[in-house]
């Protein structure tokens, strides 16, 4: 079995973060390993607590894994710090890690900044050149870009800078207004569009942890970037079309709509 390994923040109420990684990665059939980078409290609301991991323990979590179960792929999500992003660059870098899948949260949905600018700084300059490819939302890649995004072309435009700056491979997301779900992906010089329906479900909770760790899922599998991207998408979709709804707020999405089996019911 292929192994891939997330690591991000936990996500208390299990719609996002670790445990939609988890969720996600089993669910496309591959082995999910684990790094927490900090304790959320939160729910289907908001985050009312945050405690971050330590560097040294970070370092050690990431040791644990690379030293028994070397992942095929890894998945890096939340990074609230840039001492923590610093540790993982040079774990990264120290096991010749491969297939990084980084979606660079730094904005919130609502158009909140998550990180303070030291930490954007480090994962500028330590993180997002490891990367095989980044998953920007749009405020996201505007930062990264230095440039607004208002209509399509302004995605492809922003997604060449980023790959160009940062030597990877770029999908900038589409959403906030912009192009619904379809998501344009930028390498090697060349832009492909991956067109997504529109799938009215207001609970969206960790769409962007979801598609990142399907897309390293798959390129743990062995598919190529753009297949991953395809089949990520593709059970992305399935998993808001099952149209989950708990919670008092934007929701969780059914991870493990497809599952099949005697222990189900």
């Amino acid at each position: 079995m292929k192994t891939a390994l997330t690591i991000a923040g936990s996500d208390s109420s299990g719609g996002a973060g670790i445990q939609a990684d988890i969720k996600t990665m089993t669910a496309n059939g591959v082995f999910a390993m684990s790094a927490v980078t900090a304790l959320t409290a939160q729910n289907t609301t908001g985050v009312t607590d945050i405690q971050e991991a330590t560097p040294a323990f970070l370092a050690a979590e990431l040791d644990a894994v690379f030293t028994d179960i070397f992942p095929d792929a890894v998945k890096i999500g939340m990074v609230s710090s840039a001492e923590l992003i610093r540790v993982i660059a040079e774990k990264l870098r120290h096991y010749g890690a491969k297939h990084i899948v980084v979606d660079p949260v730094m904005v919130a949905t609502s158009g909140a900044r998550l990180l303070r600018e030291d930490a954007v700084d480090a994962m500028k300059e330590c993180l997002l050149p490891l990367a095989e490819v980044l998953t920007p939302n749009i405020p996201e890649a505007e930062i990264l870009a230095g440039m607004d995004i208002r209509m399509a072309e302004d995605m492809t435009a922003a997604a060449r800078i980023i790959s160009e700056k940062y030597g990877c491979a770029v999908l900038c997301k589409g959403g906030h207004q912009l192009n619904d779900a379809n998501d344009l992906l930028w390498k090697d010089g060349q832009a492909r569009w991956f067109m997504g329906r529109r799938i009215d479900n207001p609970n969206t909770h960790g769409t962007g942890c979801t598609l990142s760790s399907a897309i390293a899922s798959n390129l743990a599998k062995g598919y190529d970037l753009a297949a991953s991207v395809e089949r990520a998408k593709a059970y992305l979709s399935g998993a808001l079309a099952a149209q989950l709804d708990l919670g008092h707020g934007s929701g969780p999405m059914d991870h493990m709509f497809d599952l099949k089996g005697a222990f189900v019911e």
